[in-house]
């Protein structure tokens, strides 16, 4: 009767068990636990090392592929943050244990001196193929790992190194997850922009986003261990035409043609791959069959009736061809033409300069119709 008394003086209405008195025990040591790491990350930001991100806001260190964040204080800023007490935190409307871990998980990270790197997040990729959702990414890039601070740190290295008038497509991985649209878009419009803003822009999807933020990482990991003094000047190019650049070059220097099939080696299979890279297999396809590389070269036509298309789509398609050059290898225009003209004045075989011209002809469509006018 005493036991049930004192029982009902502590909580009028209900007993207390073994449980209960166990439960309130495990809160009290977690609920200690939490204090004491909140203390902990608050006492490290409040070092004067930091004092240039305390007025930045905790979402600042939020990733995409963070749950649980406490989405009711990713607004606040650290300065903000660290002068509150747990307790005040911990009240606000839609805060529990599991926000205020995610919080702290935030402060630590907070606390790093440089930006969390993208294998810290756990959700590296292991090559350059395409992600699960059928993106393609540069090797080590995963967009679920980016937060804000390490897109200020991407976007840095682009305005120091003067690269923002470079176009997305110029140096995007693959121009397949880019749209056309942005193809010719310099990487300094989206420098002052915050990944948060970013998707706030009218037709920014997340495929849209994914695919510039790959570019800006790729930028990013050519540049930042180059050093920004000295003699030497780096020039951002895509990789394809660094070989064929050269090729071309020692080529028109020495008196003797080429062969047509050193011209299939070392000019028209690399410059296919590439189309194929950023446009797929169907325009890969339809550009081997118009240069004829396995066959005979096929009329349109016959690639319509094998598509089960209209000629006009064929043409449509074949035109993405000098689309994808104009904004990937614009160079190339002067140098095969310069190839194309040698090749006649130098006698070379029939079939060689047929490769060459149809070659010219389907990546840069315009300078052949002009060249044509001209004669």
């Amino acid at each position: 009767m005493i036991k049930q008394a004192v029982t009902e003086m502590v909580l009028p209405g209900r007993s207390i068990s073994g449980d209960d008195v166990r439960m309130k025990r495990i809160n009290s040591v977690e609920d200690h636990k939490l204090n004491v790491a909140f203390q902990a990350a608050c006492r490290t930001l409040t070092d004067p090392q930091f004092a240039d991100r305390l007025d930045k806001p905790v979402a600042f260190w939020a990733l995409p592929s963070d749950r649980r964040l406490p989405m009711a204080l990713l607004g606040h800023s650290l300065r903000q943050l660290v002068d509150s007490p747990l307790g005040e935190l911990a009240s606000t409307p839609g805060i529990g244990k599991k926000k205020i871990h995610s919080l702290i998980k935030l402060l630590n990270r907070a606390s790093k001196d440089q930006p969390p790197a993208l294998a810290e997040v756990g959700q590296t990729k292991s090559d350059g193929k395409r992600s699960a959702r059928g993106m393609a990414e540069p090797a080590g890039f995963d967009a679920s790992g980016v937060s804000e601070v390490l897109w200020e740190q991407w976007r840095n290295t682009v305005k120091q190194y003067g690269v923002g008038h470079e176009p997305l497509g110029r140096l995007a991985p693959t121009l397949q997850d880019l749209p056309t649209v942005i193809w010719h878009t310099p990487l300094e419009t989206y420098g002052d922009y915050t990944v948060a803003e970013i998707r706030k822009l009218k037709t920014h999807g997340e495929k849209r986003v994914r695919a510039i933020l790959a570019v800006f990482y790729s930028v990013h990991e050519l540049l930042a261990a180059a050093p920004r003094d000295g003699h030497l000047h780096l020039r951002m190019t895509p990789k394809f035409t660094v070989p064929v650049e050269q090729w071309i070059q020692e080529t028109l220097a020495q008196d003797k043609p080429p062969t047509s099939d050193v011209v299939l080696k070392k000019l028209t299979l690399p410059l296919l791959e590439q189309l194929k890279i950023d446009t797929g297999p169907t325009i890969h396809r339809l550009a081997e069959e118009r240069l004829g590389v396995r066959a005979a070269p096929q009329r349109v036509q016959q690639q319509a009736k094998r598509l089960g298309v209209t000629r006009a789509r064929v043409y449509q398609l074949l035109e993405t061809c000098g689309e994808v050059m104009a904004v990937r290898w614009p160079d190339g225009q002067s140098l095969l033409k310069r190839m194309k003209d040698q090749l006649s004045e130098r006698h070379a075989s029939a079939e060689c300069r047929s490769q060459v011209a149809v070659l010219f002809e389907l990546l840069y469509p315009n300078a052949a119709v002009g060249v044509s006018s001209a004669g």
